[in-house]
């Protein structure tokens, strides 16, 4: 059954190594015959949640940026994969901004069940993604429907397009096959 995927890459610098990633998980996806859309936070207006809870009376945010249309597109999907670069062992700020701002989905009905993270680093410890993994983890913790369905890091890249060899350009893109 073909499935409605998002992939949000949050990286906002060109070419990088995260948004490689997402590139391979959304070809993969895609290539199983699933609805792909891939998005990127670069050149997106996204303020931070100011905690009002308007959204939860209106399910709607007041502030007016490009969070409401991703939270649309959100709303819509079966499948939700992030993709991030690990800044000082934590997903980066723009990701969590991200995430603070999708509370109108919390009472809405949404359609995610799983969700997926995909991450890079230029340390290559085995425990790099573990608090990023578990930030998103307690995001979604708070969706009962949804689940982290699997996450992949691939360390030792720093620049941009250092990841182009690196063997989890492959697992992305079988993560993404086998939604």
């Amino acid at each position: 059954m073909s499935k409605k995927v998002l992939v949000i890459s949050t990286s906002l610098r060109r070419h990088s190594n995260s948004h490689a990633l997402a590139e391979e998980f959304a070809k993969g996806a895609k290539e199983a015959g699933h609805q792909v859309e891939l998005i990127s936070l670069i050149g997106r207006q996204i303020e931070y949640c100011v905690g009002c809870l308007s959204c939860q009376r209106t399910g709607q945010c007041v502030i007016e940026d490009d969070a409401n249309l991703i939270a649309e597109k959100m709303l819509n999907a079966d499948v939700i994969c992030y993709a991030t670069p690990i800044y000082y062992y934590e997903m980066a700020g723009q990701m969590k901004t991200l995430l603070d701002r999708m509370n109108p989905l919390f009472s809405a009905d949404y359609k995610f069940r799983d969700v997926y993270m995909l991450s890079t680093a230029a340390d290559d410890g085995p425990h790099v993604a573990d608090r990023a993994v578990n930030g998103l983890e307690g995001w979604i913790e708070c969706f009962a429907k949804a689940e982290l369905a699997g996450s992949l890091f691939a360390g030792g890249v720093t620049g941009p397009g250092e990841i182009a060899n690196h063997p989890a350009i492959a697992k992305a893109y079988d993560m993404g096959k086998n939604i």
